[in-house]
C-alpha cells in the first residue's frame, strides 16, 4: 500500500484525476484483484452486527489479528480483522459503525475487493448494491445466518 501523505496546505494530489473519480464513484468494474461477495443477512445488520468472511477468501489472509480500512466513495473505517478462530474469521465489532454509517440492511449486498494483504493490514474497497427487499416482506424474512438464508422466489 502507497503511504498516504498528507498535502495540508498544498493544491498537490497524490492520485490522478481519474483515480479520484472512481473513489467516488458508487459502481466501478473489478479490477481482477480477489473478492467476495455477502448479501447482508439479520445477523449482519441488527443487534448482532457480526460478519464473518466466506471461506473463498480465507487462504488470502493472515491468521492473526490485523488492522482492516474498508473504503467506499472515498470515505474510511478503520476496524480489526481476528483470523486466530478457524471456524469464525469476522471482523470486530467496529463492522457495526460501517453498517450504521452506510444505511446497510437487510437484502444489500457487499463487494469486497481485496486491495492489500499482509502481517500488518487488510485494505478492502467495497460495492454496496442495494437489496431494496419490499418492506412488506421484511416480517417473513428469517436470514439470521447461513443455515437460514434469504431465499427471493
Amino acid at each position: 500500500m502507497e503511504e498516504q501523505m498528507s498535502n495540508e496546505g498544498s493544491n498537490v494530489s497524490s492520485t490522478s484525476n481519474n483515480e479520484e473519480e472512481l473513489l467516488d464513484e458508487e459502481f466501478w468494474p473489478l479490477s481482477g484483484k480477489p473478492f467476495f461477495t455477502v448479501i447482508l443477512a439479520k445477523s449482519h445488520v441488527h443487534p448482532i452486527n457480526r460478519l464473518v468472511l466466506p471461506a473463498k477468501i480465507l487462504p488470502l489472509l493472515p491468521s492473526l489479528v490485523v488492522p482492516v480500512v474498508l473504503t467506499n466513495r472515498g470515505k474510511k473505517w478503520d476496524m480489526f480483522y481476528d483470523g486466530t478462530n478457524d471456524n469464525n474469521k469476522r471482523f470486530d465489532s467496529s463492522w457495526r459503525t460501517f453498517a450504521n454509517e452506510n444505511n446497510l440492511k437487510i437484502g444489500d449486498a457487499c463487494v469486497f475487493e481485496l486491495e492489500e494483504s499482509s502481517t500488518r493490514i487488510l485494505v478492502f474497497r467495497v460495492q454496496i448494491l442495494r437489496g431494496d427487499i419490499p418492506s412488506e416482506l421484511l416480517p417473513r424474512i428469517i436470514g439470521e445466518s447461513s443455515a437460514s438464508p434469504i431465499v427471493i422466489k
